[in-house]
């Protein structure tokens, strides 16, 4: 089994779904008390996301490359960057290693495809929604990819930052995230993405009229079959 290497703390609340689902699908297909090897380097939240908003992405980069190659130098053999709007550094982290790096994406597309979904919405922050590193890496696996308009956009994007990073998780906002994927879902959104690792908080299948696609069990669960497949 290769050893798990985790860049979290985007932010921990959402780094824990990761540890859990990693290790329920290890001990669901080894059977016993089997767990991963698995290594987390969780980085100051606040550190990122003043550098995000400041527009310091370079830094960004920097900061989470150095996590990777920590990780590398003390056992990992396959590397995650547990967020959507932070991998858009995922590129930088993987020059910057030698082990592969799973693209959240990619694991979020493959499930995409596996189901046969032509078209699909999107929620996650402002960079992700509005900036191409995350919609053009979806949209090369083949299938159109839908945002909520720029009202609704903003809405999603100040619950991540004002709740959810604080796991603070509210009603209100649940309701709202509900009527904006039966927007999408209105538009002709076969399924929703959870482009937002803490959406995943929030939001759960019970709130949907379509199919939701939980970006951080997907990408956890990608690094299980990866790290068993090893």
């Amino acid at each position: 089994m290769r050893v798990i290497g985790l860049i979290g703390g985007l932010s921990w609340e959402s780094t824990v779904i990761y540890y859990q689902v990693i290790n329920r699908r290890v001990r669901e297909r080894l059977g016993g008390s089997h767990s991963a090897d698995s290594l987390i380097w969780s980085v100051d939240y606040t550190t990122v996301e003043e550098l995000a908003f400041a527009g310091r992405w370079d830094e960004v980069s920097a900061l989470l490359s150095d996590a990777g190659r920590k990780l590398q130098d003390a056992g990992a053999g396959v590397l995650l960057v547990c967020s959507n709007t932070f991998s858009k550094v995922s590129d930088d982290v993987a020059r910057a290693t030698s082990v592969p790096v799973l693209h959240i994406a990619d694991a979020v597309a493959d499930e995409v495809r596996s189901r046969g979904m032509r078209k699909v919405g999107l929620l996650g922050t402002r960079f992700t929604m509005e900036e191409r590193f995350y919609r053009d890496r979806l949209a090369r696996h083949g299938f159109e990819v839908i945002v909520p308009p720029r009202e609704q956009r903003d809405l999603v994007h100040d619950v991540i930052f004002d709740e959810l990073v604080r796991g603070v998780i509210r009603e209100p906002s649940r309701d709202a995230y509900t009527r904006i994927i039966d927007d999408l879902a209105a538009a002709g959104a076969e399924g929703v993405i959870l482009g937002c690792t803490e959406i995943e908080l929030l939001v759960s299948e019970k709130d949907s009229v379509v199919p939701l696609l939980p970006s951080a069990r997907l990408h956890a669960e990608a690094a299980a079959a990866f790290a068993l497949a090893g």
